[in-house]
């Protein structure tokens, strides 16, 4: 198993260093799209600098305009219709410089290749704080193995370069549950105020977090008060910094959703009334199974399969399509991984789609490693035209992963609710 994934890891990153890069390059020049650092990573570490050293306004006209030099190498045009649309303006809360303080001494180059290995740590790491919460006992070496597999993947690539902070806001999740599981409930909900830096990718966790409390308030109300307390910490050191930033951030934010966000994956596969439909079914189906599991004790199998339900409904109903964002559904797939011999004895459905996500995981893994392997027989450049063929499943992730969890966790109905009455 470890063999197969270092063979693997070579595959994909060969893959992504010799033909996927190059080729995503070239079709940028091809369309003149300009060419910085393209490092998500700038604007808010730009943010933080300017705003700690010199008080200025991370989410002023100015600092964008900056922003766009540094991240595409010039200030857009908003007459060129070849320009993106993406302002990168600095669209996250203001106590984000609080976790970059440390960086804003260095220059971006460094601060850019420390991070590049941060994305791959925090990667990594999540894998055994996921497997700690939802229960996954396995060996050594299948950690190990389940490590490298998550550093080598499609959105392990995207984050690796695009440097996004959704990998961090997935270790604090991680860590979150983790550390519910031991009872350390205090630094469980401080991980969960920070996690709101992203709060598209936290909130569903954080509120069933929230339910997860009251089911037991006298043993879990630490966590509560530790994550409102924290959470009103960063706020207010936030305001004194720079005052009033609130009102400036959401003006942000209803920028952001014009010119940068994506249709949510719903959206893409359903017409926009139905996706909206099925969205707040979703949303209502997951908080009824997170009041049933509410009294679950962490790391039991309840717990494991709220944290698989709420991962994938993110996923589903967030209006972000980016690869970078999928890490957050490792713990649905340990979920179905850790119940596999039970799924193999459930019906039709069940099986088929837990198939499906192991087939769509297999195919980037299998066509990059054809292709890394291919490229060391002919030029890497003449690969370069079907240098997406790995990618090809990553829109299909998600929803498949999504109905393998939830067709799943129905066909074990009556076990789970017996489990979860008083």
């Amino acid at each position: 198993m470890l063999a197969a994934s270092l063979l693997v890891c070579f595959g994909l990153w060969r893959w992504a260093e010799t033909i996927l890069v190059p080729s995503n390059t070239h079709a940028a020049q091809t369309k003149g799209i300009p060419i910085g650092n393209n490092s998500d990573l700038y604007p808010r570490w730009l943010g933080a600098r300017e705003s700690l050293l010199h008080g200025r306004d991370p989410y002023s006209a100015e600092m964008t305009r900056e922003m766009q030099v540094g991240f595409y190498g010039r200030q857009l045009d908003p007459k060129n219709p070849s320009d993106p649309k993406d302002q990168v303006a600095f669209a996250y809360p203001l106590y984000v410089i609080f976790l970059l303080a440390p960086t804003v001494a260095l220059p971006f180059p460094t601060v850019l290749k420390i991070f590049q290995w941060m994305v791959l740590l925090s990667l990594a790491g999540s894998v055994p704080l996921w497997m700690s919460a939802v229960g996954f006992r396995t060996r050594p070496a299948f950690t190990v193995a389940g490590m490298l597999l998550a550093v080598s993947s499609c959105p392990a690539i995207s984050e690796y370069h695009l440097q996004n902070l959704a990998v961090l806001v997935v270790l604090m999740l991680a860590a979150a549950a983790a550390a519910a599981v031991r009872g350390w409930l205090t630094l469980a909900g401080f991980l969960l105020a920070l996690s709101t830096i992203k709060p598209q990718l936290s909130a569903l966790f954080i509120l069933f977090f929230m339910l997860w409390v009251t089911g037991n308030w006298e043993k879990r109300q630490r966590l509560f008060w530790s994550f409102v307390a924290n959470l009103l910490a960063l706020l207010l050191a936030a305001e004194t910094v720079s005052s009033g930033w609130m009102g400036r951030f959401l003006i942000g934010i209803r920028a952001y959703q014009a010119y940068a966000a994506d249709p949510s994956i719903l959206h893409v596969l359903l017409p926009a009334w139905l996706a909206s439909m099925v969205a707040a079914a979703l949303v209502g189906f997951l908080l009824l199974h997170c009041w049933r599991w509410r009294i679950a004790p962490a790391g039991t199998e309840q717990f494991g399969w709220a944290l698989a339900w709420v991962a994938s409904v993110t996923l589903a109903v967030m209006p972000k399509l980016a690869a970078y964002n999928q890490p957050l559904l490792i713990p649905a797939v340990l979920v179905l991984l850790a119940r596999r011999d039970a799924i193999w004895k459930a019906r039709l459905f069940p099986r088929a789609l837990t198939k499906g996500v192991l087939m769509c995981l297999m195919w980037q893994w299998g066509t990059a490693l054809i292709l890394a392997l291919g490229s060391l027989l002919v030029p890497p450049s003449r690969l370069q035209v079907v240098a997406g063929v790995p990618e090809y499943t990553l829109l299909a992730l998600p929803p498949i992963t999504l109905l393998a969890v939830v067709m799943t966790s129905v066909d074990a109905g009556v076990v789970l609710a017996r489990a979860a009455s008083p």
